[in-house]
C-alpha cells in the first residue's frame, strides 16, 4: 500500500505541477509574444519528471540508507557535501586556466585538473541516491517530531532529485513592478543566449526582462540543484516540499491567481523552509551548529564594511517604487543600474537589476528588509507566523486561505 500511495502522488504531481503552455497562436498577451522566442530554448518538464519518476520509483522498497547507522548516515551526508566543494574548487581551477590568455593549450594544461573533476563526479553520481535518501527521511522525520504530519507520513512524501535547475525568463511592465511572465528555461542557456533573449522579449513586449536562476523547482519528485552548501539543501529541500503540501491546499492551487498570493506562498515556503531546515541541522548535524556555521559552505561576500545586502536591496526597492508611482521610469531604470554598480563594488556579481528583478526576488519577503521593499502582504504573513503557535498551526491556516483578504481576516486580532 505503501508503494501504491506513494506511486499515486508521483503521478499526482507529475500531471499538475507541469507548467502547461497555451496553444493560441494570437500574440495578445506579453506570455505569448515571449514564447516566440523561448520556444526552442524552454526546459523540457515532461521528460526530466518522467526520468526523476522513474528513478525514485525504482528506489522505492529498497531503502539503501538504512541499512547504515545513524553515524554512517551522518559521516556519507559530510563526506558527500565536502566532494561536491572540492570539485567546486576544481572546477574553478579549470576556468582559470582556459581563461588565462597565457596558456597556448589550456586542454593539456589543464589535464591533471579535468581528470580530477571527472573523477570527483563519478564519486558524487554514485553516492547520489544514498544522500537524497537520507535527507528525504531526515525531513521526513522532522516533519512528523514538529507535528506537520499528522498521520505519520509527509503527505506527499518528501521525495527530490539533485539535478541542474533551470533558468527562468521574468518579465515586468515597466511602469509598475509585477511579474507578468515566468518560463523556465534551459539549465545550461550561455551569457551570449540569455543577453540576445531578454533584448528580443523587452523589443517585442514593451517590458522589462530578466533571466534568473534557480536552486529548487516544486516540480514532483522537487527538483534541487548541487551545491557545497548543506544547510542551503536541506531548507530548499523543505522549501519545495511545502510548495507541493500547499499545492493540495487552496493557497498553493491559487498560486499564480494574483501577486498577492505568489507572495502568501512564496513566504510561507521560505518561513517553513528556513524553520524545518534549522530543526534538521540541530538534531542531525549539531556540530554545524556548535560551529556558528556550514562547515561545507562556500564564502559570501564579506560585510565587514558594514554593507548589508539585504538592508540596501530594500531601500533600492522603496525607492524604485516609489519614482514609478510618479512615473518616472526612465529616472527608476538609471536608478537602478546605479545601484547594481554599487552592489558589485561591494562583491555581490549582480548582472542586471531591473522591474523584472524585483518582480523575481521581491515574492520571497520573509525577511523584513529585502527586495520585497514595503509590500504589505509578506509583513502580514511574517504577522501570522509570529503569533501562531507552531509552524503546523501556521501552515494550516495559510494553507486554506483563497485571497489576500483571507490573510488579512486572519491578523486582525493580533493588532
Amino acid at each position: 500500500m505503501k508503494f501504491i500511495r506513494m506511486l499515486w502522488m508521483i503521478l499526482f504531481f507529475a500531471a499538475f505541477a507541469v507548467p502547461l503552455t497555451k496553444s493560441n497562436v494570437s500574440l495578445i498577451s506579453a506570455k505569448d509574444k515571449a514564447q516566440q522566442y523561448t520556444r526552442a530554448l524552454e526546459f523540457d518538464y515532461i521528460t526530466w519528471t518522467l526520468d526523476a519518476t522513474g528513478i525514485k520509483a525504482g528506489m522505492t522498497g529498497i531503502a539503501p540508507s538504512q541499512r547504515l547507522t545513524a553515524a554512517q548516515q551522518h559521516q556519507l551526508v559530510i563526506r558527500y557535501f565536502e566532494l561536491v566543494s572540492e570539485l567546486d574548487f576544481v572546477k574553478y581551477s579549470v576556468q582559470l586556466i582556459y581563461s588565462n590568455p597565457e596558456v597556448e593549450n589550456p586542454e593539456i594544461e589543464a589535464r591533471e585538473e579535468l581528470a580530477k573533476q571527472e573523477e570527483l563526479q563519478d564519486a558524487i553520481r554514485r553516492l547520489d541516491p544514498l544522500v537524497e535518501d537520507i535527507l528525504q527521511r531526515q525531513v521526513a522525520n522532522t516533519l512528523n517530531t514538529m507535528g506537520i504530519i499528522r498521520l505519520g507520513e509527509a503527505i506527499p512524501p518528501v521525495l527530490y532529485h539533485t539535478s541542474a535547475t533551470p533558468k527562468s525568463l521574468i518579465t515586468s511592465p515597466r511602469d509598475r513592478i509585477e511579474q507578468d511572465v515566468n518560463l523556465s528555461l534551459m539549465a545550461d542557456l550561455t551569457l551570449e543566449q540569455t543577453n540576445t533573449l531578454e533584448e528580443q522579449v523587452e523589443q517585442s513586449t514593451g517590458e522589462s526582462a530578466l533571466v534568473v536562476g534557480t536552486g529548487g523547482i516544486g516540480v514532483y519528485p522537487t527538483m534541487i540543484m548541487r551545491t557545497a552548501d548543506l544547510m542551503w539543501v536541506i531548507n530548499t529541500i523543505a522549501h519545495e516540499w511545502t510548495h507541493n503540501y500547499l499545492t493540495l491546499r487552496l493557497l498553493g492551487l491559487n498560486y499564480d491567481t494574483s501577486p498577492e498570493l505568489r507572495t502568501m506562498n512564496e513566504t510561507a515556503a521560505a518561513i517553513a523552509g528556513n524553520e524545518i531546515g534549522e530543526e534538521v541541522i540541530k538534531t542531525y548535524y549539531p556540530e554545524l551548529v556548535s560551529n556558528g556555521n556550514n562547515a561545507v559552505k562556500l564564502a559570501a561576500p564579506a560585510e565587514e564594511d558594514g554593507f548589508n545586502f539585504q538592508a540596501e536591496m530594500h531601500i533600492t526597492r522603496v525607492t524604485v517604487d516609489k519614482l514609478l508611482a510618479l512615473g518616472k521610469v526612465n529616472e527608476a531604470e538609471a536608478y537602478m543600474e546605479e545601484r547594481r554598480q554599487v552592489f558589485v563594488a561591494h562583491g555581490y556579481l549582480i548582472r542586471k537589476i531591473n522591474q523584472a528583478y524585483f518582480a523575481f526576488y521581491g515574492a520571497y519577503a520573509d525577511s523584513p528588509v529585502g527586495a520585497a521593499g514595503e509590500d504589505p502582504v509578506g509583513g502580514a504573513v511574517r504577522t501570522l507566523w509570529a503569533n501562531s503557535e507552531s509552524l503546523a498551526v501556521f501552515l494550516r491556516t495559510m494553507g486554506k486561505m483563497n485571497s489576500y483578504n483571507d490573510l488579512q481576516l486572519a491578523i486582525q486580532d493580533f493588532y
